[in-house]
């Protein structure tokens, strides 16, 4: 299949190439927003909510009295909130974007490794992954693509309920090589310093036999062109972000279950669920470039939940139970919850309701409590 990369002439290379072509390539797969008729962007777009809310706010101006300057506050609220929630619905799973300055990869060795242009193979088979990223992806997980760059992509996991990631939000910048598919992709975790599992580092290194990146059976590994891009983040998710992460340390997979093996793995639960809130908190506050509609409206829609999660887990409850169905896990054993991961989640959970709160999450039971507090 011809590309329109590679009818630009065996002097063009993946750099110099004008952002069109991508864009035609990419066009091709239905990924970016729709057009109206008359040319302009899609009704449905978030254009118009800026237009309608900034004249929402000057007709709030005209009010001059205390009570309608009370008024306009509290509608100027509920239009920021609006916002925030629509940007969220609208979000596209895939798309493509174009600013790549903080993509861990964004200097990658890939400028010398294709001095002139990639290979059919290799742009016919990155299209390919955009296609099945664009149809198969789970709810859970969104995908951006860069229009200069065919090589990068970006991609944000939800964290699974049920474990001690649930909400949690874990972002991965990839890097295709001009080997792929003959070799896996290199995957890097946005971790902001912190180990939330034996598989991701917090230099960002990502363990997982998929990637070849850590010791496993050959049906385990990267298998050229049957594995896929959307494997490895389905893998990721299922495998490395699961319910008792204390197994994935290869010193514990095989190690005799035992009640004390148990109360480890629930102390461990613990401590990741602590480093799982301060990386919400740094999303919160620092969201990754193309992807700050989504951690507002994520962190707007679950803040209660999450809220909820640690006043539950302060008070016995198991780390990981499903709070929305109810709370029916409380560990018996109080030796199991220390001192430390109270007092860790105390602060923790201050911190968050303030930026929740923030992002117009529903927090009002929370606010009443810290205020009696």
């Amino acid at each position: 299949m011809q590309t329109p990369l590679l009818a630009a002439g065996p002097k063009s290379s993946i750099w110099s190439s004008p952002r069109d072509m991508i864009f035609a390539s990419l066009s091709k797969f239905r990924i970016f927003p729709r057009k109206s008729s008359s040319g302009g962007p899609d009704v449905t777009t978030p254009s118009s909510a800026s237009s309608a809310s900034s004249s929402s706010q000057q007709q709030m101006k005209k009010s001059p009295n205390s009570a309608g300057e009370n008024t306009s506050k509290s509608e100027m609220k509920t239009t920021f909130d609006d916002e925030i929630d629509m940007k969220y619905r609208l979000f596209k799973q895939f798309d493509a974007v174009q600013d790549d300055s903080d993509h861990h990869y964004k200097f990658s060795k890939i400028k010398w490794l294709f001095p002139l242009q990639p290979t059919k193979d290799w742009v016919r088979w990155i299209q390919h992954e955009w296609k099945i990223l664009e149809n198969d992806l789970p709810e859970t997980i969104y995908v951006r693509t860069y229009e200069d760059r065919m090589d990068i992509l970006r991609a944000v996991i939800v964290g699974p309920a049920g474990t001690p990631y649930h909400d949690g939000l874990f972002f991965f910048d990839i890097f295709f090589p001009p080997t792929y598919p003959q070799k896996p992709p290199e995957v890097y975790y946005r971790s902001g310093g912190l180990r939330i599992n034996p598989n991701l580092y917090d230099c960002g290194k990502v363990c997982l036999s998929l990637l070849n990146t850590w010791s496993g059976k050959d049906w385990e590994k990267w298998i050229p062109y049957k594995s896929s891009m959307l494997q490895v983040l389905v893998s990721i998710q299922a495998l490395v972000l699961n319910a008792k992460p204390f197994f994935n340390e290869p010193a514990h997979a095989e190690i005799k279950i035992t009640p004390d093996v148990e109360r480890r793995s629930l102390i461990y639960n613990q401590r990741v669920f602590v480093l799982s809130c301060k990386t919400m908190l740094y999303l919160v506050r620092h969201p990754p470039k193309h992807f700050e509609d989504f951690v507002a409206g994520h962190f707007r829609k679950h803040g209660d939940t999450i809220l909820k999660a640690c006043h539950a887990y302060m008070n016995g409850v198991q780390v990981g139970c499903t709070i929305s169905q109810g709370i029916n896990e409380v560990v018996e054993d109080s030796k199991n919850f220390s001192l430390t991961f109270r007092t860790s989640l105390k602060l923790l959970s201050k911190d968050l309701l303030k930026e929740f709160t923030g992002k117009g999450a529903d927090s009002s039971e929370f606010l009443a409590l810290d205020e009696v507090k």
